[in-house]
Order: structure tokens, then C-alpha cells, then sequence
């Protein structure tokens, strides 16, 4: 299986190998389908609101996340809405308000929003996981535990050809039961991609993101000043992630509250649409210029 919640990768798939590889990945949507689906679906309808009544934006360090929006999938034909309306990149953010002549640093900070959010106190809660917050670390601990009856605390990574793509592997009786991956930048993906035409790869789980280091060093993100480079910006928000306290998704209340209030209520097949999504081959247009005469 190979991770969704990445829409270049996605978009790269759809229009380069079709229906080759596209069985292969996750049907699970992104995180922020997922919040489009709870806040035009569960919270509209707490608030006693229509969808087309919210006007929903998602704060993203990726530009493609604006096309994900923008896929028909995600288009609330009977409430004529999407579930996502706008996404602003953090690098936006910034520029809006030095526009503004702001700064965040001069603004009085307010208590944060419970609603639908990890947080302990004044601190956010984050899940396990690799700088892009993907699935890979819970899936494997779930996997280890339900399949084979290993409790995983800690993953222990291997760096293969180069940071971007590393494994993680599960032993039991001297065997390989479980391996696992994390698959950065374009350079691996294709190197996957070749494995997996010639029946090669050795995986059982890829967490596959477009951008090398991942989503923390997303193109939509706040780019380095002067005095600063790629790097160091990189590795001081690699230090700001990592220090937020992690949390199990199981152990999540608010999770439980609306797997029992929300998807539970709507019936098993409308919620499997609420969080689950399709892919779509993308035929290649046949351009005049491109011909060789």
C-alpha cells in the first residue's frame, strides 16, 4: 500500500502511470479532506448551518493542496459547496500580513480552539510520526500488534540510498514480517515506481510524500530570510515539530467522540465516503507540436 495524503504525488500518479499504480494507494483521504468532510457534514449540521453557509480555509505548506480542494471528489453536489473552499500556504499567511504590516509577534495571543483540535493546555498534541505527520509510524504499530502480537514502542529507521528514503522493519523468529518505508522527492519516487513495474519492491507500506525532507519543507512554506539557509530554516522547524508532545490517535477522546456521534450515526457506507476517496487515470493529450514529423 502506498500513502494518500500527498497531492503531488497523487496528481504525479494519476497522470503518469494511470492504472498501474493507482490500486496500489490508500483510498484513505488527506487530512484535509477529512476536515472538509467534518466541518461542511458533522459541525454544519451541530451548528444548525447548511454547508454552503461556512466558508472553510485550510492553512497548508503545500500548493497542491489548493488543487486537491479543487478535485470534483470533493464537491458537495446537493449542498452545491466544496468541503474545502480556500487554502492559503503558511508562506501566504506571511505575506498577508506584512502586507498588513503585521507581525505575529505583536499580536496578543488567544487561548486555542479545542474544537476538533489535539490540544493539552496551551500546547498542541501531535501524532507520532515523520515530518510530514503521515500514517507510516501509526500503521506500523497497528500492523505489529494486530497481525503478529508486537507491541512497538519506538521505530527504528534505516537510511537506504539517502535520507529521503529509509525503512522500517519488524522481526519475529529470525524473519522479516513487516517492511516498511518513507519515500521523499521525486528522485525515489521514480526509483520506487521502477520497482514496483518490475515486481521488485520489497514493501508492504510506503509513506510517499513529493518533497524532499517532506512536508515541512513544503513549497508553500515560509522561505528562508537573507542571512538564512534552506537548511538551517529546515532544521529549526524539523526542532519546533518534534518538541510538541505526540498522542496515539486511539487515544484521542475527541476521535472516539465522533467515531460514536458522527460516523456511526450516518451508517458504514456513507461514512467509508466521508473519509475514503478515488483515483483517476489521467489520459495524456495528444499535442500537434509534440509530434516528431
Amino acid at each position: 500500500m502506498l500513502a494518500s495524503a500527498c497531492p503531488g504525488w497523487i496528481c504525479y500518479a494519476e497522470k503518469t502511470h494511470g492504472d498501474f499504480i493507482l490500486p496500489y494507494i490508500s483510498t484513505t483521504r488527506s487530512p484535509q479532506q477529512v476536515m472538509g468532510s467534518l466541518v461542511k457534514g458533522y459541525f454544519a449540521q451541530q451548528q444548525g448551518l447548511s454547508p454552503k453557509q461556512i466558508y472553510h480555509v485550510a492553512v497548508m505548506p503545500c500548493f497542491d493542496k489548493k488543487l486537491e480542494a479543487s478535485r470534483p471528489d470533493f464537491f458537495m453536489k446537493e449542498a452545491d459547496t466544496r468541503e474545502v473552499d480556500c487554502v492559503i500556504t503558511s508562506g501566504e499567511v506571511l505575506k498577508m500580513l506584512e502586507q498588513e504590516g503585521l507581525s505575529l509577534s505583536d499580536v496578543d495571543p488567544a487561548p486555542l480552539d479545542t474544537m476538533f483540535s489535539s490540544v493539552c493546555g496551551d500546547d498542541l498534541l501531535r501524532h507520532a510520526g515523520s515530518a510530514s505527520g503521515g500514517y507510516l509510524h501509526h500503521v506500523y504499530m497497528h500492523a505489529a500488534k494486530q497481525l503478529f502480537g508486537v507491541e512497538v514502542n519506538d521505530l527504528t529507521y534505516k537510511v537506504l540510498k539517502n535520507n529521503d528514503f529509509q525503512e522500517v522493519t519488524l522481526e519475529k523468529d529470525g524473519d522479516v514480517v513487516l517492511r516498511f518505508a518513507t519515500t521523499y522527492g521525486f528522485r525515489n519516487i521514480q526509483n520506487l515506481v521502477q520497482k514496483l513495474k518490475r515486481g521488485k519492491s520489497p514493501y508492504d507500506f510506503v509513506e510517499v510524500m513529493a518533497c524532499p525532507s517532506g512536508c515541512l519543507n513544503g513549497g508553500g512554506q515560509v522561505k528562508p530570510l537573507p542571512d538564512q539557509s534552506n537548511k538551517e530554516v529546515l532544521q529549526k522547524v524539523q526542532d519546533l515539530y518534534g518538541a510538541e508532545q505526540a498522542q496515539a490517535p486511539e487515544q484521542e477522546e475527541r476521535v472516539a467522540e465522533l467515531y460514536h456521534t458522527w460516523l456511526r450515526s450516518v451508517g458504514e457506507g456513507r461514512a467509508r465516503e466521508l473519509l475514503h476517496t478515488q483515483y483517476h487515470a489521467v489520459e495524456k493529450a495528444t499535442n500537434g507540436l509534440a509530434i516528431k514529423w
